[in-house]
């Protein structure tokens, strides 16, 4: 399978700044975190003709510039795109500027960022939804030949937690004490199906995956740089993602509108 099914788009950015070099995503609410909330937002259409993408939570501020809503709700509710059924299509192609305060002192975990993006998407566009299972094109995550090469945590109590290293070309995603539902959280914002786990894996686990984040290694390629995403998946961990048809949980979109007035 190439890792040309990865997709390339707006959001790639929005993740890379979740998981940045030194930036540590939580992939679950700690205990006795605060419940965010947006105490004033302003929005806005952003301009056509200028491209600037940005996704920041810092403090109690937050902006978010250059965004689809297709993008924000994908990212606010753990989504696959494709999962989204019944989007009008101007929640994809319509692109706004989102600013505003929160009631947190510090800057915002992953959970916390997801909560305040549903909140605006709630208050401000008015989304409604509802879930259904659907049978679709996804990526199956598998354990190659029955040997998984991920250790058991050394922890399994404390807080899930995902930080890349690296920079463009080649990365390194270390994960602690996560389960394979938060790998997925994390790997199918970048990929063209949903996924579905299918290993059979229920604890918690260390491992780490350095991979060329390239479609395939050029002919002057370092022979040293370590392989494409899709094969260190299989050499490093022991798993693989597998074309399949499989039930998925749809995310449909009963109401959405325009914003509403700042």
């Amino acid at each position: 399978m190439s890792e040309g099914c990865i997709r390339r788009s707006l959001f790639v950015t929005t993740v890379l700044f979740l998981t940045a070099s030194g930036v540590r995503a939580q992939t679950a609410a700690p205990q006795g975190q605060i419940d965010a909330s947006i105490e004033v937002s302003v929005v806005k259409p952003h301009p056509a003709a200028v491209m600037h993408n940005n996704f920041s939570f810092q403090r109690n501020r937050f902006e978010l510039e250059d965004q689809p809503l297709l993008k924000l709700i994908a990212f606010a509710y753990s989504l696959n795109s494709r999962q989204i059924a019944s989007a009008p299509g101007w929640v994809e192609e319509k692109h706004w500027d989102m600013s505003g305060t929160t009631n947190l002192a510090a800057d915002a975990t992953l959970p916390q960022m997801q909560q305040l993006v549903r909140q605006l998407l709630k208050e401000r566009f008015g989304l409604q939804f509802h879930r259904e299972k659907r049978e679709m094109p996804a990526y199956a995550l598998q354990v190659v030949n029955g040997q998984p090469k991920v250790t058991a945590a050394a922890d399994p109590n404390v807080q899930p937690l995902e930080w890349t290293q690296g920079d463009g070309r080649q990365k390194t995603e270390n994960y602690r004490s996560c389960t394979m539902t938060d790998f997925i959280l994390i790997k199918q914002l970048f990929m063209d199906r949903p996924l579905v786990d299918q290993t059979g894996l229920e604890g918690r686990y260390d491992f780490k995956l350095t991979y060329t984040y390239n479609d395939a290694p050029s002919a002057d390629a370092d022979a040293d740089a370590p392989p494409t995403q899709f094969t260190a998946i299989k050499e490093q961990l022991g798993l693989k993602f597998e074309p399949v048809k499989a039930p998925v949980d749809a995310f449909v979109i009963d109401g959405i509108q325009p914003p509403t007035a700042n």
